[in-house]
């Protein structure tokens, strides 16, 4: 598994915490993220890194801004990408268990760096159920079709 990360200028910290989670746990990853002190725009780096997702080059991918909902507005604009913004365990579960989502959303100035790694961590380890979920996917892409 490789994951795609990056941030806008509100997440330059918290992108640390979790690349230091990637090393902890030895997860195989590519940082697309600005560092301190630098500035862009949350669409652009949220489309650089969802291209990661979507070429195959990478399986899944994590957005950081602020609020992670700029992110997550923008990732979902992208063909192929089912994104979501999550600040709680159960939310990070279950949108990988039921919408196979493959980008998880984080907002640095809404989260402390052990639940995000914490959220990062069962969205990376929970898979797909599909089964009754599948065809709601399916429904997801054929509008994203339209």
């Amino acid at each position: 598994m490789k994951i795609a990360i990056g941030n806008d200028h509100a997440g330059p910290q918290l992108k640390q915490e979790i690349v230091d989670y990637f090393q902890q746990k030895g997860i195989d990853y590519v940082d697309l993220g600005v560092a301190q002190g630098e500035k862009c725009d949350y669409p652009d780096k949220a489309a650089q890194v969802c291209e990661k997702v979507t070429s195959g080059e990478c399986n899944m991918a994590v957005l950081i801004c602020g609020t992670g909902i700029g992110m997550s507005m923008c990732a979902n604009k992208i063909k192929g990408i089912r994104a979501a913004c999550c600040s709680d365990y159960f939310s990070a579960k279950y949108t990988r268990a039921h919408n196979d989502a493959n980008v998880l959303c984080l907002g640095a100035r809404v989260l402390g760096a052990g639940l995000a790694a914490e959220l990062v961590d069962v969205f990376l380890n929970t898979p797909f159920e599909g089964g009754r979920h599948q065809r709601r996917v399916e429904k997801m892409t054929e509008l994203e079709n339209r």
